[in-house]
């Protein structure tokens, strides 16, 4: 695995940049990007592809150990955990967090819960649906 072929990081303003870096390998582990005892790259490499100070990549390799997300023994290479436990609990937080922001922003609303999981379901299951543009022409 090249560092140069990692997914690209979409950086927002309003979390600390660390914490976006920890976010971005959760959802990386969570998609299958990044597997079980997996080398990750160095802090000096991660800095420079993400373009980001090698102290905020350092602290957020800090983040990720005591998480137990990575591993690091000694001088070898960090690696993703194989411990099965934590691996499970990234993809549950990850949702549980989008079902969250989801609920905080629909509450307003006052929808009934099943109107709303009806309307999850059909654009989950039809996401090329959500992606056409409005106005109903003919598609190409």
């Amino acid at each position: 695995m090249s560092i140069d072929e990692w997914p690209e990081l979409a950086m927002n303003s309003r979390d600390p940049v660390y914490l976006q870096v920890v976010r971005h390998f959760k959802e990386l582990i969570a998609t299958g990007w990044l597997q079980a005892g997996q080398n990750v790259p160095s802090r000096r490499e991660l800095a420079g592809r993400m373009k980001i100070n090698p102290n905020t990549a350092q602290k957020a390799y800090k983040e990720m150990e005591e998480q137990q997300l990575i591993v690091t023994e000694g001088n070898s290479p960090s690696r993703i955990t194989s411990d099965a436990k934590t691996l499970k609990s990234i993809r549950s937080e990850l949702l549980g967090e989008a079902v969250q922001a989801f609920v905080e922003s629909v509450r307003r609303l006052d929808a009934p819960v099943e109107e709303l999981v009806e309307l999850v379901r059909e654009k989950y299951v039809q996401p090329e649906a959500a992606a056409e543009p409005r106005g109903g022409g003919p598609k190409p």
